[in-house]
């Protein structure tokens, strides 16, 4: 099942009697913002599968089945909190409740420019993210909001991730702008789809800001009553970009915030466990320029990017744009490696080969090598017949053969350490 829809899409409902699930989208709100808490924890505590956590955290898209080689998302192990019990929603993240559920419901009514919020709900700051949702109505149709609250590490990477503009090889959208504001906070205003592969006309659009002081605010909205499972209402979302910078800018909801404990500061990333020494040495989507190189392959390069071991080049050769994807990563067994469809190599490298339609983009094929070492490094190398997954397909198959990625992805250099 594809990242974005791990919770499966909701029963359609249909016509004029469409009625929101209050419930539903209270906790779409809460989902949002509970994945800013448990990514920050899980950068600090996961181990081996740290490179998945980094991919999701800051390349704003996941390149479907890379890392986990059964087409879904890469597990991350995780150490759960000490201090916060298995199902609790409170913990040391949570504020003392200064600010109940209604007075968030409130700012947030405060805030919209007219019109109605029905179907209001929301969550105090005894919560570890404070929030506020509703379906907002114009007049000119129904739109689910949702406004969350936490506090993160100001110099640490989430911070600087959901401040950045995904890149728009790896995700579809159509306005994304991210502005340092006077006060030195950093402000995204982002304009997209709930589903990267345009299957439904749902549109979401966000602004997020980042302050200084670690404070966290992200408002989203939609141009349907709920998140997912609803027909649009309308074209596009209610409100422009200078109405939702005002809505995550107000001083409303600094007693929230202030109410939040400070978070402990992000790891430093050379002190994460699990690093690869390719990770250390150098970054992926150089290396995978490099090898390509070196094989003798003269494709022109259109784009490149990516960030430690995860890396991407997107090649045009006249016969239609390919993209090439890269992952390097530590693995402390074959666990959720996928079943072997190759004998193992003399020195026990273990060797998947796959073939076969993407799970994003119309008419999307995928051409992957998966591999796992002896001392537990794997690289994955994916090859797909578009520039970008969530697209439609751009040539007939992808730019490199299977071999070519074979040989990419056992090649001895991502053992090699820096003297």
């Amino acid at each position: 099942m594809p990242f974005e829809d791990d919770l499966g899409v909701a029963l359609r409902r249909a016509g004029d009697g469409f009625t929101a699930d209050r419930d539903a989208l209270v906790d779409a709100g809460e989902r949002r913002g509970r994945r800013l808490v448990a990514r920050r924890r899980q950068a600090a505590a996961a181990g081996g599968s740290v490179l998945a956590l980094a991919l999701i955290a800051t390349a704003g898209a996941y390149a479907g089945g890379l890392l986990d080689g059964t087409g879904g998302a890469g597990t991350v192990h995780a150490a759960a909190p000490p201090t916060t019990p298995a199902g609790d929603d409170k913990g040391p993240l949570a504020g003392s409740g200064v600010v109940t559920a209604e007075q968030m419901i409130a700012n947030l009514r405060a805030l919209l420019p007219g019109g109605q919020l029905t179907e209001p709900a929301g969550r105090g700051s005894d919560d570890q993210v404070p929030l506020a949702s509703g379906v907002y109505d114009d007049g000119k149709g129904r739109a689910a909001v949702s406004i969350g609250l936490s506090r993160v590490d100001p110099d640490g990477s989430h911070a600087r991730a959901t401040t950045e503009c995904g890149d728009k090889n790896l995700q579809e959208y159509d306005y994304c702008r991210t502005e340092q504001l006077a006060d030195g906070s950093r402000l995204l205003v982002f304009k997209g789809y709930e589903y990267p592969d345009r299957r439904e006309d749902t549109k979401v659009w966000r602004a997020v800001l980042a302050t200084p002081q670690g404070f966290l605010v992200e408002l989203s909205e939609w141009n349907a009553p709920a998140e997912k499972g609803a027909p649009v209402s309308r074209s596009n979302p209610p409100l422009t970009t200078d109405q939702l910078k005002t809505v995550v800018t107000s001083a409303l909801w600094q007693p929230a915030l202030n109410d939040l404990p400070a978070p402990e500061p992000d790891p430093e990333p050379s002190a994460r466990p699990g690093s690869s020494a390719a990770l250390r040495d150098r970054e992926a989507a150089g290396a995978l320029e490099d090898l390509v190189a070196g094989m003798g392959i003269k494709i022109p390069v259109l784009s490149k990017g990516g960030e430690g071991g995860h890396g991407y080049i997107v090649f045009d050769d006249g016969k239609g744009k390919s993209l090439v994807s890269l992952s390097v990563s530590r693995s402390e067994g074959v666990s959720g490696f996928p079943g072997l469809n190759q004998p193992p190599l003399p020195d026990g490298t273990l060797v998947n080969v796959g073939q076969g339609p993407a799970e994003k983009g119309k008419g999307v094929i995928e051409w992957k090598v998966d591999t796992l070492r002896t001392d537990g490094l794997r690289v994955v190398v994916a090859a797909y017949n578009t520039a970008n997954q969530s697209g439609t397909a751009t040539r007939d198959q992808p730019a490199l053969t299977l071999d070519q990625l074979k040989e990419i992805a056992l090649a001895p250099g991502w053992n090699r350490t820096r003297n």
